[in-house]
């Protein structure tokens, strides 16, 4: 695998991440990365150091969580010749699926993923654009592991720190956030 430098810098990436205020809700400042997705070197910078992290934990499948987990996950898996696995929401694949349900702040979902698409002990990088509460990313990891695969790191563009979704990661997985807030 050949991974070229890119022509951008982390404080330039930065720079193409928008806040958008009040959305979805009132008091909510959204971190938008369709500037940063816009941008070929920045989209490239993205990918190229989430897949030099990423080499060192020797997955062998890249599962991205819906629906911003799939732009982060696709090329990822592409740049470290990997298969990509989506995990969607309730209903939304078309063959068998396992699926797993969780809290969210307000309520509850589900996820899934074909029943086929991990095998035992398959070493698995979990991707997705941002990291906050970690209940989604943590979600993933257990259906991962329900299938008998192994999560090997996680993969985010954004990690919101300040609302501790680390914590709620399986420890000693390593994670990997390209910028902080």
């Amino acid at each position: 695998m050949t991974i070229r430098p890119s022509a951008i810098s982390l404080p330039d990436l930065a720079s193409l991440v928008r806040d958008v205020p009040d959305f979805p809700r009132p008091g909510i400042v959204f971190k938008d990365i369709t500037p940063l997705l816009a941008d070929p070197a920045g989209l490239d910078l993205c990918v190229e150091r989430l897949a030099r992290v990423a080499e060192a934990w020797k997955p062998e499948l890249v599962a991205g969580i819906e629906s911003r987990g799939f732009i982060v996950g696709a090329p990822l898996a592409r740049q470290l010749g990997l298969g990509f696995v989506p995990v969607r929401k309730r209903g939304k694949l078309p063959s068998a699926t396992v699926g797993i349900d969780y809290a969210l702040e307000y309520g509850s979902d589900r996820l899934e993923v074909h029943a086929d698409a991990i095998c035992t002990s398959q070493r698995v990088l979990i991707a997705d654009d941002l990291l906050a509460t970690g209940g989604t990313a943590a979600a993933t990891g257990h259906l991962v592991e329900k299938l008998g695969g192994e999560v090997c790191g996680y993969s985010f563009i954004i990690t919101l720190e300040f609302l501790a979704g680390r914590d709620r990661l399986r420890q000693g997985v390593p994670v990997e956030s390209i910028l902080s807030y």
